[in-house]
């Protein structure tokens, strides 16, 4: 399954959260599910934080990188972008906020699902819930910025 990330140009495929061309990072594909946007991801042993727990960092990078792909979504579907090739819009975390609700177990896959709350020129609001085995562990909020195509070049 192609997610918005395999659209973007290669100077952006670097990412650790998202970059295609990464292949130490989370390797995260962000697409529409109906109105909500989808990224899924499984935790390795190695992301604990105690055991039997996934480290907060990684599910605050997690909530980060589906924000800023879910941003992209949301302006490719506002412009009208078909998305082929390397044409996707590209954006970047104006403002991260993270709730930890209750800890996050590591042996299940986890399910990033995201809310589009605002379009407003460059800037996107986006709402967030991280699940494991269907509860919400993770909630956020990410405001992205879109970026200029050679931005980072």
């Amino acid at each position: 399954m192609k997610g918005i990330q395999d659209y973007y140009p290669d100077h952006f495929g670097q990412c650790y959260g998202c970059g295609r061309l990464n292949e130490h990072g989370y390797q995260l594909k962000t697409v529409w599910d109906g109105n909500e946007t989808l990224s899924r991801f499984t935790p390795a042993e190695f992301h604990t934080a105690i055991p039997g727990s996934v480290y907060g960092g990684l599910l605050a990078s997690l909530i980060d990188c589906h924000g800023t792909g879910s941003a992209a979504l949301a302006l490719a579907r506002e412009k009208g972008i078909v998305l082929k090739g390397y044409n996707a819009p590209r954006c970047v975390t104006g403002s991260l906020q993270v709730s930890y609700k209750k800890p996050t177990p590591i042996d299940s896959d986890l399910e990033i699902r995201g809310v589009i709350k605002e379009v407003k020129g460059k800037k996107v609001t986006v709402d967030i819930r991280l699940l494991s085995k269907g509860e919400v562990c993770v909630t956020g909020e990410v405001i992205a910025i879109q970026v200029p195509d050679d931005f980072g070049k």
